[in-house]
Parts: structure tokens; sequence; C-alpha cells
């Protein structure tokens, strides 16, 4: 069907929910028209603040003029070989780059493939391939994707896993610890302790895997001495650690990896969203030995590491040293925890504000009571938000925490504004 020169959102949306599958959501009922750094115009014209970035992937902003010529360039030369078949360089180069910029003093070597869902299912094949063991431990709160595998790690039920079960054997969930829920470190490392009593002992864990920073589960930030102490459980026993970057990686946190604020490093490292700016690209880094644990043809896929998204990835990479990002995640980080933290100071229902960068956001609580997460006010703040001109997403277990996750690239000025948007919409939920 043609597009309609002057369809409105609601035509657009009766024509989508005709033909596109119930179980794609839709946190805005908007359709797009352009976008602009982090700006978006839908197709009526109306202008909105994008503090969503595509949930993540755009830190470089919409049509990033670089990552567009980069792409361009590539497509004047080749789209596809399938690597596996016909080799291409942007992918050798792409992989040395990440090799250089992952943590860890040890030699590394890259896998790329297309989802952040198909770079942890390849960790953890590669993980096995490696210890030749079947079990997994991940964290409660915890998102790791939406395919069967990803899913059986991923710790939230609602939405992600109602009706697709059952999910992998030997995947196994301990406590992440979260200082608001009265969860410490020591009672999430004792819940490793307890499950290697309980379901699974330690000589068959492959892996643990978690998230620097839990992004569907409500921005919570895995502490120093959590990660120091499962590293050691780790070691003890033979089992890799797995960092989960696919929201924390390319830049959001202040360094390229979240994992190299750690001072322990990661085994394995999967990252993808940010990575290539918009375009479909995922990767897993780590370990050369490890890395190399599958035997020839046991990794990769038809459109694994397109040499579109390994072009746009290396622009990425350019842009952040161009425009020094990294300071930029850092600066930007702080500012909206200051300007956030001064709406708490005024707004009782703003119990928490928490991040690490660039990746921030608040909790929101009926009447300032952490027992009572406000969940209704969360929708009505994102709802009121949006009438605005003011994009936002929510996310938690609870669904009462707002996250920010505005391009990188985001001048001070519209930052603000969208703050100020926020802060009004806050003060009258």
């Amino acid at each position: 069907m043609k597009r309609e020169d002057n369809a409105t959102n609601a035509i657009l949306m009766a024509r989508r929910h005709a033909a596109v599958a119930r179980g794609v959501g839709q946190a805005h009922e908007i359709f797009v028209s352009r976008a602009d750094n982090a700006e978006i115009w839908d197709v009526e014209g109306r202008r909105y603040i994008d503090f969503a970035g595509g949930i993540a992937v755009l830190n470089t902003g919409h049509c990033n003029p670089t990552i567009t010529h980069a792409v361009q360039a590539q497509l004047s030369l080749y789209s596809h070989t399938c690597f596996q078949v016909l080799a291409y360089e942007p992918y050798v180069e792409l992989a040395e780059r990440l090799n250089a910029l992952a943590p860890g003093n040890f030699a590394k070597k890259s896998l790329f493939l297309s989802t952040g869902a198909e770079a942890v299912e390849n960790a953890i094949k590669i993980a096995r391939a490696y210890t030749k063991r079947p079990g997994v431990i991940a964290f409660t709160g915890g998102y790791h994707g939406r395919t069967n595998m990803t899913l059986g790690l991923t710790g939230k039920v609602a939405p992600y896993k109602l009706g697709f079960g059952p999910f992998p054997g030997e995947t196994f969930h301990a406590i992440f610890p979260n200082r608001r829920q009265g969860i410490s470190v020591d009672d999430a490392l004792y819940s490793v302790e307890t499950l290697f009593k309980n379901d699974i002992e330690p000589t068959r864990v492959a892996a643990f895997i978690l998230e620097p920073v839990q992004g569907e589960g409500g921005f919570y930030i895995a502490p120093n001495d959590f990660v120091e102490g499962l590293r050691a459980i780790a070691d003890r026993y033979g089992i890799l650690l797995i960092a989960d970057e696919v929201q924390t990686g390319a830049g959001r946190t202040g360094t390229w990896f979240a994992s190299e604020q750690w001072t322990v490093a990661p085994d394995l490292i999967t990252t993808a969203k940010s990575m290539a700016g918009g375009y479909p690209i995922s990767a897993v880094v780590g370990r050369a030995d490890v890395m190399d644990a599958p035997a020839p043809g046991g990794l990769g896929g038809t459109y694994a590491g397109s040499p579109i998204g390994c072009a746009a990835a290396l622009a990425v990479l350019e842009v952040f040293e161009k425009e020094q990002l990294l300071n930029r995640a850092k600066a930007l980080g702080a500012y909206m925890v200051e300007q956030l933290k001064a709406m708490a100071a005024k707004y009782p229902c703003v119990g928490d504000v928490r991040g690490l960068g660039a990746m921030v956001a608040v909790e929101l609580f009926e009447d300032g009571d952490s027992s009572r997460p406000a969940t209704e006010m969360t929708k009505r703040v994102v709802a009121a938000a949006r009438s605005r001109g003011l994009i936002l997403l929510s996310c938690g277990s609870y669904g009462n925490v707002i996250r920010i996750l505005v391009p990188l690239t985001a001048s001070d000025a519209l930052v603000s504004e969208g703050l100020e948007i926020l802060a009004d919409c806050i003060a009258h939920a």
C-alpha cells in the first residue's frame, strides 16, 4: 500500500494494528517522519526531544553525518558477501579496534553478529565450548534478549517471558545486589553459593553473566565489590565471567566499555546497540584462548558482521575520538544527575536518582515511600512528557523507573529543555 501524503499518526497506527503482530509493543503511538541528532519530527510535523535514543542505540545521534557518509561510501563498494564466504577488511579492522579497547591484560579476539541477543547466545556457546560445562548463572532483574536462550537468562517475567516457556535447561538466577531493596553485596554473593548447594555444583557452571548496569531492570549499577566477589568465585571454580554490555557499551557510561571501570576484567564482553550508530551489528569480545574454543564453522551467520555495520561502527569510533564523547558522557551524566537530584529535593515522589556516566535514571515512589513503587504515576509522567514534546522510556521490575538515554551529541540547551519538561510533568503527576 502506498504511503498516504496526508497520513496522521492515528491513520498509520490503525494500519499498523491491522498488519503487525500484537506482540510487537508500542511505547508511543507516533510515526516518525525525520530525525536529526537528538530531535525527531513526526508525520504531522510535531517536534520531539529524544531522551530514549532508540533504547541506547543513538549515542552519536540520529543521522550523524560522519556515520552516514561512511555507510554511503561502503554501499558504493559492496553491501554483502557473507564474511565466512568472502572476507573484507572493515571486519578485521573493527575487531582490532575493539580488541584494543576491551579491558584485561591478555590477548583478545572478536566475533561479529547482528543483534545483542545473538551476541549473548554466542557468548554462552563460546563459554560452554571452552569450559566443557553446561551451566550458566544470571541474575534477578537482568535482561539479555528475546530469543529462547536469552529469555532463559533474563530475570524478568512480564512482558518478555510470558507464554514462551519452557526455556533451556541449566540456566539459573542468583540475586542481584540492590541497596534500595535491602539486598547487600554479601546477600547477592551468598545467593550464588546457595545455588551451588541447592541447584548445580560449581564444576558444572560455564559462566556468570551480568550487566554492569541493569538496563530493563531499572539502571541498577553492579557494585565493584560485588563484581570482585563474583570474579573470585569464578576463579576458584574455573567459571568464566561475561559482561553483557549490549546497552552499556559504546561509551554510554563514560568509558567505551562500562567494565573498564571494574577493578577486575571479564573474560567475555557482549556489545551491540550504539556500537554502529543505528545500523545492525553486535560483537563478542574476549580472551583469545576462550574465543578460539569453538571449531571453525562453529560461529558466524549469514548477515553476521555486515560490511555496512562494520563501516558504521568504525565511523562511530571516529566520532567518539573527534568529538571526545567519552568526556561528554561523563559531563552530561554529572549534569543530569545534578538536575534530577534537585527535582528529588523538591518532589518527594522522586525516591532515587542514579547513573553511571550518561546512563541515568530516576525512580518514582508514592509519597516517597520506597515500599510503594509509583507505576501509574510513571505512566502519567511519560504520557504527559510526550504530549509536551519529550520522548521518555520507563523500565524496572515495577515500571516505576524513568531512564534517560539522550544522544551524547545533544546540546546542553536541548538537554536542559528536556529536563525542564520532565520536572514539570513530575510536579503535576
